[in-house]
């Protein structure tokens, strides 16, 4: 039996003026959007620093953080109140305490796997998270090819946690979108292929309406 998957619209900019936009085009058709934002270290692109973003309070608003060091952000992340807050494994500190804080604050908690980070390697983190994000592009950018083979690892995170929510991020367009839709995943967050185009609502209702088909998945 398939699992219920929703499309989930992404931000990544380095420009307020373009982040209002992107904001005002995607609330017109969807609640839940994933909101990119680098530290200009972890990832080699940097975007909008953590401080200025913010969204509208209708959304269920997933905040992924590509930051080598997630704690010093932490305070600005609970004044924000996102509903997930997603960390990177391969930051360069200790996560749990970070978790802790987010979980007592209401905030769910969401752990990003880079292509070479095999799940088994951070089952800790994994044990303790509501959302797991294959991550599956470029850090810090949008319009990269998927790296389908990351796929692999959606049954390993799957048996090690099965209520676990799984997300993918990572060049989602309409030749990929319904494999990943069957391939036992909860969330797959869409960049570019919604971003750049000139009717992100068509795109997005189009994707949906393809996640939806039933039959053999070419």
């Amino acid at each position: 039996m398939l699992r219920t998957v929703s499309i989930v619209p992404t931000i990544l900019t380095d420009n307020k003026v373009d982040y209002r936009k992107q904001v005002e085009r995607i609330n017109v058709f969807t609640r839940r959007v994933q909101i990119d934002v680098t530290d200009g270290v972890f990832a080699p692109a940097a975007t909008l620093d953590v401080t200025n973003v913010w969204w509208p309070k209708n959304w269920d608003a997933d905040l992924h953080l590509m930051a080598a060091k997630p704690s010093e952000h932490l305070d600005t992340i609970l004044k924000l109140s996102p509903s997930l807050c997603i960390l990177h494994a391969e930051a360069g500190e200790d996560l749990i305490p970070s978790f802790s804080a987010l979980k007592d604050a209401g905030i769910k908690t969401g752990l990003a796997l880079v292509a070479s980070t095999f799940p088994g390697s951070v089952k800790r983190y994994i044990d303790v998270v509501d959302h797991v994000l294959i991550f599956a592009g470029q850090l810090g950018r949008q319009g990269s090819p998927a790296d389908m083979m990351q796929m692999e690892k959606i049954p390993l995170i799957r048996n090690m946690k099965p209520e676990v929510e799984i997300g993918w991020d990572g060049g989602v367009n309409m030749s990929n979108v319904r494999a990943l839709a069957h391939a036992d995943l909860d969330i797959i967050n869409v960049g570019s292929a919604i971003s750049k185009s000139e009717n992100p609502a068509a795109v997005f209702q189009q994707m949906v309406a393809e996640i939806d088909k039933n039959g053999v998945v070419i």
